[in-house]
């Protein structure tokens, strides 16, 4: 037992900020995935609430088990070299991509509420993000876990305020416009929403089970980041229904929502936003770097590879935010399927190993 180590609350509140990128709290995801369902959306929130406590669990466990530095550790461990190499590429290439949402969704925030070019959104979240992930995974985990408590109160604020003047209409009529063509129905955007978290939150999640204190930390952490990830997307879910129709056009249909409250309201809310957009990026751009360095490499390397990545996905982030959540995340969704079941594996495997 690591008397030392992380806290349960710290551990959950890494989890969640992980997980809650750009996507979460602008509403795109919840509306490209579950709030143009309807009624069926919320079913399928729960069911994601479900998997993100027992995925979350599983990673920390063998993140811990294996004294993981990276997803690699894991990803061997669960998939075999075959399938396994298959699922890191996978990872990596998201880690990358999310990364690249994050610095594009800065910019977005950026232009739709304070008229400035994006670009200068974008500079900023890419040089913060490089800052704090050149302190190594202490300060990642810090970092990332005191915005939380900040994000969770105002996404429930402004959700409640949502649902009171804009009741929800959580009719079974699925919104066609704007949405993605490659979600299809609820099952499989729960499904789609899980996996592309999970890929993108198993390279923090998994040195993270190393620095947890004990498995009831690991245990108790899973269960209140999964549960603050459900609760955190449902009151989304509620805020955005009362008007999916024509939220979903909105590259950040949250701010829309809190700017209908005060203008006041509205600025403390992007500046939140802002602040989560950062702790997704930075938790992308340590697991990307982490994969391509190791514990023994330079301090040199590991900052030349750090702001390098950070400069290329500055460029790539110029693709545009909200195309990225409607093609990019289900792409990566669909792929990381493998990864879900070869966790799913791994957790049968090591019970009859022990038995």
């Amino acid at each position: 037992m690591k008397k030392s180590g992380i806290s349960t609350f710290k551990v959950a509140g890494t989890y969640i900020g992980t997980v809650v990128g750009a996507g979460f709290a602008t509403g795109q995801e919840v509306i490209q995935f579950f709030a143009r369902f309807g009624i069926k959306g919320f079913y399928g929130l729960i069911l994601t609430t479900l998997m993100f406590i027992v995925f979350g669990y599983i990673i920390m466990d063998l993140g811990r088990k294996l004294n993981s530095h990276s997803h690699l550790e894991i990803i061997k461990y669960s998939g075999g070299r075959l399938v396994g190499t298959v699922i890191d590429a996978i990872i990596t290439f998201f880690l990358f991509g999310a990364l690249t949402a994050m610095i594009a969704g800065t910019g977005a925030l950026f232009t739709q509420q304070y008229q400035i070019s994006a670009i200068w959104g974008n500079l900023l979240m890419a040089v913060l993000t490089a800052i704090t992930v050149l302190t190594g995974i202490k300060g990642v985990i810090n970092a990332i876990s005191f915005v939380v408590p900040f994000l969770l109160t105002s996404v429930i604020g402004i959700s409640l305020f949502s649902i009171i003047e804009s009741p929800p209409v959580l009719s079974s009529v699925v919104v066609t416009a704007g949405e993605s063509e490659l979600i299809t129905n609820w099952v499989i955007a729960a499904f789609l929403y899980t996996s592309y978290n999970t890929v993108v939150s198993v390279a923090i999640l998994g040195p993270l089970g190393v620095e947890a204190r004990d498995k009831k930390a690991i245990f108790n952490g899973a269960i209140l980041g999964g549960l603050g990830l459900g609760i955190g997307s449902i009151m989304i879910y509620l805020a955005l229904s009362g008007d999916v129709s024509n939220l979903i056009h909105m590259e950040v249909p949250m701010v829309h929502i809190a700017g209908k409250i005060s203008v006041s309201i509205q600025i403390i809310y992007s500046i939140v936003l802002i602040a989560e957009i950062y702790t997704t990026a930075v938790g992308s751009l340590f697991g990307f770097a982490s994969r391509f360095t190791t514990k023994s490499s330079s301090p040199m390397r590991k900052k030349t590879f750090i702001i390098g990545t950070t400069i290329v996905a500055f460029f790539a982030s110029q693709l545009g935010f909200s195309n990225l959540v409607k093609y990019l995340y289900p792409v990566v969704g669909y792929a990381g399927m493998i990864l879900l079941i070869s966790l799913i594996y791994s957790q049968f495997r090591y019970k009859l190993k022990r038995n």
